[in-house]
């Protein structure tokens, strides 16, 4: 794969730093609210010695009575703040953050960056010339002017300090689809990557090129594995470590972030760290931008009726099992339910069993102790890639190995990349707190939704776990996604 030239710094690092923004905000809020009186003052403090304030933008954002939903508007570049009058900058990250712990989720949503929209004032362009025509100010009143929708409060994120929290953090176990690799370094050595594909422990360095990555990728697949990793990130990183922390990390948070909440009192954000710790108990889901890109043009294009769906689902967020229609509409089963065998293959997936076995012949002589199972069903198009499979040692938190491999196939599409994964690690976190759980031919299996799609389905042997994850963008079908774990088998069956 000849990798593309190094991107610019100011589309290189674009939605990384909207991921540390929101992982800082949600973390840090859970352990900020949910301390005693005195701990919370003392935080507030750090946090306003240390945070930069949006000049002008009260007027811009709506007022919520307290407890209410809440619109958080996250924009993302790599110039200092400073820089922005002489030298602007379009932002190349445009998110929302959906706060409402009335929902099952919190939603999170990506505005693509080359979004044809109106600009107030300017005429139509695409969504980040909006920032730098007028910064934060006229982002806002586009963003609200695109969505309809009341914008509570806005965070302005510089990169520098993405690394800096992720480490503090701990690092975060992630589920890496594919291999990434450029060796032609940007300016800084910034777009560099030396990623093989599997699930591991990313720190500072490496989650900062993953979340990055964007030679051969596009808007769409870029923000899928960004907020992929956001949601991982959640899902692992516990309340005492954060709460112990705490002040760290708003320090990192202050200097790295502008906010319109920079200066304000005390109850003002207490308020919003109340929400943001209620909201925070709930899951993360990522709500899909239904636009595309307007033939060989410019920019991406959304119709309107794609536009109100897309409004709907951002506010209306939930998590609901719904593989073909057979859970009823429940997140969790007491127990699992049986779903009966069929014999025709779902559409799209075709028998692969000696090309399966071709695959992993090789490493599965050299795990003895990791029986290795591959997919007997893959999809028509796309099929196994090069660097897959991989074999090799994972450590949890406390140090101990165990083995693991890893099997990538290709979706079809560009980015999208699906696989097989098998370790004897019982308990990665990925795993912790499945949607519901099925059984069929003989085997449970524990099933993860992200909202009615199927992200993964895993399986666990007195010896080992496997599972199936999705592609990015989650292009398997729920039935495909079933019926290529179902085909897993060991060579020879």
């Amino acid at each position: 794969m000849s990798p593309d030239p190094p991107p610019r710094l100011g589309l290189a690092m674009a939605k990384q730093f909207a991921i540390g923004a929101v992982l800082i905000v949600m973390l840090t809020s859970t352990a900020v609210a949910s301390g005693v009186l005195l701990q919370v003052h003392e935080s507030i403090q750090v946090f306003q010695e240390n945070s930069i304030p949006i000049p002008d933008i009260e007027n811009e954002l709506d007022k919520v009575d307290p407890g209410s939903p809440q619109t958080i508007l996250v924009l993302g570049s790599d110039r200092r703040f400073t820089d922005a009058r002489t030298d602007p900058v379009r932002s190349d990250t445009i998110m929302v953050v959906r706060l409402d712990p009335d929902k099952k989720s919190t939603a999170i949503m990506s505005i693509p960056r080359d979004l044809k929209v109106e600009i107030p004032g300017h005429g139509e362009d695409k969504i980040n010339a909006a920032y730098a025509i007028g910064g934060p100010k006229l982002t806002v009143r586009t963003v609200k002017l695109l969505l309809g929708l009341p914008i509570s409060h806005v965070v302005n994120v510089n990169f520098h300090g993405f690394q800096e929290a992720v480490n503090r953090l701990g690092c975060v176990y992630t589920d890496v689809d594919r291999r990434y690799f450029n060796a032609h370094g940007g300016p800084g050595g910034y777009a560099t990557i030396d990623l093989k594909p599997g699930y591991q422990k990313l720190c500072g360095s490496k989650s900062l090129d993953y979340v990055r990555y964007r030679h051969t990728d596009d808007d769409f697949v870029r923000a899928a594995r960004q907020q992929s990793f956001l949601a991982q990130a959640k899902d692992q990183i516990g309340l005492g470590k954060i709460f112990g922390d705490r002040n760290e990390l708003l320090r990192i948070f202050g200097r790295y972030t502008q906010t319109d909440i920079a200066k304000n009192n005390d109850a003002a954000i207490l308020r919003l760290l109340k929400l943001a710790y209620e909201s925070s108990k709930n899951p993360i889901q990522e709500i899909h931008f239904r636009a595309a890109q307007a033939g060989t043009g410019p920019y991406v294009e959304i119709t309107q009726q794609n536009l109100l769906k897309t409004i709907d689902e951002f506010i209306d967020v939930g998590l609901i099992g719904d593989a073909a229609g057979d859970s009823g509409g429940e997140t969790r089963k007491p127990k699992p339910k049986r779903i009966k065998a069929k014999h025709a293959l779902a559409p799209g997936l075709i028998l692969a069993k000696k090309a399966g076995e071709n695959h992993v012949l090789d490493i599965a002589t050299r795990l003895p102790t990791l029986p290795v199972y591959f997919p007997k069903a893959i999809l028509a198009r796309g099929g196994y890639v090069r660097d897959s499979p991989r074999s090799y040692d994972i450590f949890d938190r406390n140090k101990n190995k165990y083995r693991a491999y890893r099997i990538v196939l290709a979706g079809g599409d560009n980015g999208q990349y699906y696989g097989v994964q098998g370790m004897t690690w019982k308990a990665p976190p990925i795993l912790d707190n499945p949607t519901d759980e099925v059984r069929m031919r003989h085997r449970t299996y524990q099933r993860y939704f992200d909202g009615h799609r199927l992200r993964l389905i895993a399986w666990k042997t007195p010896r080992a776990v496997y599972w199936v994850s999705n592609t990015l963008s989650k292009e398997l079908t729920n039935a495909q996604m079933m019926d290529i774990a179902r085909s897993l088998q060991r060579i020879g069956q």
